[in-house]
Formats: structure tokens, C-alpha cells, sequence
């Protein structure tokens, strides 16, 4: 019989396959999970506890996590973490009794995603002036990012073969392995060709560059997290705030600024590749306290509005 260690081992990697091929999460998703359970391990103290441990037990790691300070939708992730660990393991039977059973569910709070302002945005686009590769590349994320709605991980994930400037349109590769198709506005249409022209990607191309459409300077894939590190490098050149900047404030600005114009909310639904109408149907609510906002300092009959 394998060792408690081997066990959790195994059931770990075969977990985290299941997530992949099954479930199709994304890597980053997987990795996430992977830390909730390393954090669980290492709170327990030993994997023959991790499948021996009951609710009560975890409920007081639950409460461990709040008394350091984690983000309520940090410990509801852990929560889920585990629920569907645990399941997965009475399911192969190598547990009897799932002790995740009588836990609350977790909910997440469902605070509303914070765009970025169209002038700070046109501010961001408009720093990065310059002709060099690194610049050439960096106005076209931002564009990207902006123009389409798109996932960091999805534009990390796009390939060349899936940019087609003929018909203006770039196919996304999305959660679930749900391939889309994006149309591409006037503005990223130049940055693209620009950025894929002799001045831009083939200066920073190398033999390890594949086919990927974002590349750093040395050749290798861009990761979500040297994106971030570019937004707030130049946000800081033009003395812009960098605070709460990173990728996925541009999915929001797009969905929020489109909704906020008249867009139709299907329309936004099928552009960001949501599966859910519910999910997209927060921006309607940002771009409704918005509206109140901007109807409340301007209308001369809207004084102490309820």
C-alpha cells in the first residue's frame, strides 16, 4: 500500500490533470488551485492528516485564512478548492466520506469591476510614442487588450496564424478551450501591422519565438506578469497613477465603455466570450451608476437624490 505521501502525491497530479483535460481550466487557474492545496498541506502539517481531516478542521483553516488578512474571494476560492478536491477523491474512491459535505458554500463577493476612464486610457495609448520594437510591441497590447475585451491569457495565448488583417478579425482562444472570433477596430488593425512589420516582432524574434503573437525581448513568450509590469512602467513615465492598473482592467473599460454607448449586452456577452449573460450583465450596472453619477452633478433637479 503507498505511503499517505505518495498518496496525496498522486492524487494531487491527478487532480490537477483532471482540471486540465476534463474541466479545460487554464493554467492559471490550475496553478492557483495547486497553491490552495499546498497552503492546505502545509497548515495541516502532514498528508496522512490532509485524508484524515474532518469539517470542524477545516472550518478553523477557513477562519486561519480570514485572522491573516485574505481576500474574502481568496478563502471562497480555497473553499472551492477544496470542496472539488475532496470530491475527487471520494469519487475514486480513495476517501469514504467527503468532509467538505456540510460546509457553507462559499460565495464570492460580487463587487463591480472598475474601468479605466477613455481619457486615461487614450493617455496610456498615446505615452508609449516611440518606433522601437519594445514600443511597437507595447502600444499594441494595450490596444489589444483594449479593442478586444480579450483575456491577458488570451492574448499571451494568440499565435500569428490567428491574426487575420484581411477580414479584421482575430481568433480567440478562450476558457473551456472555446475558440471565438474577435473583430479588430481600426487603431489595433495599425498597431498589429506595425508591431508584426520588420521594425517590431521580427527584431525581437528568435528561434524559441514559435509562432507566438507576443513576444519579450528576448524572444520568449510575454507572461501575465511582465504585461502588468509594462502597464505600470508606463503609466509611471507619463505620471499617471498606477495604482490597481493591471491587464484585466482593459476587459472591463471595454465592456463598460461599449455598454455605456449603447452597445447591445449580447453583443458584449459573444465579444468577451462570456457563457453566462449574468456575468456580462454587471457592466450594465457600472455603467448605470455612471450615468447616475454624471446625472447627478449636472442636472439641475437631481440635487440629494436618494
Amino acid at each position: 500500500m503507498a505511503s499517505p505521501a505518495a498518496l496525496v502525491a498522486e492524487s494531487v497530479e491527478q487532480y490537477l490533470l483532471m482540471l486540465t483535460v476534463i474541466d479545460g481550466r487554464s493554467q492559471f487557474t490550475i496553478s492557483s488551485y495547486e497553491s490552495d492545496l499546498r497552503s492546505l498541506l502545509q497548515h495541516i502539517g502532514s498528508e496522512r492528516a490532509l485524508l484524515g481531516i474532518s469539517a470542524a478542521e477545516l472550518d478553523e483553516y477557513f477562519a486561519h485564512l480570514r485572522s491573516i488578512g485574505r481576500k474574502p474571494s481568496t478563502v471562497a476560492r480555497a473553499m472551492s478548492t477544496c470542496r472539488s478536491f475532496y470530491r475527487f477523491l471520494v469519487d475514486e474512491r480513495i476517501l469514504m466520506v467527503d468532509p467538505t459535505a456540510r460546509l457553507p458554500i462559499a460565495t464570492r463577493s460580487q463587487s463591480l469591476p472598475k474601468a479605466l476612464a477613455e481619457s486615461t486610457i487614450d493617455a496610456l495609448i498615446h505615452s508609449v510614442q516611440g518606433d522601437s520594437p519594445l514600443d511597437l510591441r507595447d502600444r499594441m497590447i494595450i490596444e489589444f487588450l483594449y479593442g478586444t475585451g480579450a483575456r491577458v491569457t488570451e492574448m499571451l495565448n494568440a499565435e500569428i496564424q490567428d491574426i487575420d488583417l484581411d477580414e479584421m478579425l482575430i481568433r480567440v482562444m478562450g476558457k473551456g478551450s472555446k475558440q471565438r472570433l474577435v473583430p479588430v477596430g481600426t487603431k489595433l488593425a495599425f498597431s498589429l501591422r506595425e508591431y508584426l512589420g520588420p521594425q517590431g516582432r521580427q527584431k525581437l524574434a528568435t528561434s524559441n519565438s514559435k509562432s507566438w503573437l507576443v513576444v519579450n525581448q528576448r524572444g520568449n513568450p510575454l507572461t501575465r506578469h511582465g504585461v502588468n509590469e509594462i502597464l505600470v512602467r508606463r503609466a509611471r513615465t507619463v505620471g499617471m497613477d498606477s495604482t490597481g492598473l493591471h491587464a484585466h482592467a482593459f476587459r472591463h473599460s471595454c465592456a463598460t465603455h461599449m455598454i455605456a454607448h449603447g452597445a447591445d449586452i449580447r453583443v458584449v456577452q459573444e465579444l468577451l466570450g462570456h457563457s453566462s449573460i449574468a456575468t456580462t450583465q454587471r457592466y450594465t450596472s457600472v455603467a448605470l451608476t455612471t450615468l447616475r453619477t454624471a446625472y447627478e452633478s449636472a442636472h439641475p433637479r437631481a440635487v440629494n437624490l436618494p
